[in-house]
């Protein structure tokens, strides 16, 4: 059966659109350092990621010992802070994003973010790295949101831009990026180049998985042309 031309694409943001490993290293880790624990290293990092900012924090607790989470309260007061000071620290686009956003502007397709990172750092870090007016929507974590996995945000997303979950492809490096676009009913690429393996987006049932973000044009004319 044929699939509808694409005519969006969401984009998660950390591990996908911008390399920022080194920025949420260095938040959290001060953040938990009052209480004697960390540093924790960049690959610590990429598994305590994905699900919002306050379950980073309790991730970075638990692995320093604090597992019931006794300063949760005080060490995400404290990376609030430092984060909306220090978002874009060291953060760049990964090589061949800034190529695929034009590549996909050329071809008219609607540009989208949707991030777990607290909105306003998620339209500061796109609109630094990407000027503004680049993305179409820009949804990063709010309080009348429920976070990924919810689909929430997707269908706020698809309503905004006036599309069916159909029409659109759904770029992410982690199984909560996965669970995400496949509970919201699009088409979920998994990305390679993030900050997970290649096991987790198979085992989280990815629709395709790709190691360059041009490879995303092979999906966006109809993907019964691309088996």
């Amino acid at each position: 059966m044929a699939e509808k031309l694409k005519k969006a694409v969401i984009f998660d943001l950390d591990g996908t659109l911008s390399d920022s490993i080194h920025s949420i290293k260095y938040c959290a880790d001060r953040a938990v350092a009052g209480f004697g624990y960390g540093p924790f290293t960049e690959q610590q990092y990429k598994y305590f990621v994905g699900d919002g900012a306050a379950n980073l924090i309790r991730r970075a607790l638990a692995a320093g010992g604090d597992e019931k989470g006794l300063h949760f309260e005080e060490a995400f007061s404290r990376y609030k802070e430092i984060f909306r000071e220090n978002c874009m620290y060291k953060v760049t686009p990964y090589e061949g994003i800034e190529e695929l956003l034009a590549a996909l502007k050329e071809r008219r397709i609607k540009l989208a973010v949707l991030s777990n990172k607290p909105h306003a750092e998620t339209v500061n870090v796109v609109e630094t790295l990407f000027g503004k007016g680049c993305f179409d929507v820009i949804q990063g974590q709010k309080e009348d949101v429920a976070i990924k996995p919810s689909p929430e945000g997707v269908y706020r997303i698809l309503e905004q831009l006036g599309l069916t979950a159909e029409e659109v492809l759904y770029l992410g490096d982690t199984s909560t990026d996965m669970k995400t676009g496949k509970s919201a009913g699009a088409f979920t690429l998994g990305a390679l180049w993030g900050f997970r393996e290649r096991q987790e987006l198979e085992e989280s049932h990815a629709d395709a998985i790709i190691g360059h973000p041009m490879e995303v044009l092979k999906y966006i004319q109809g993907l019964d042309e691309n088996p």
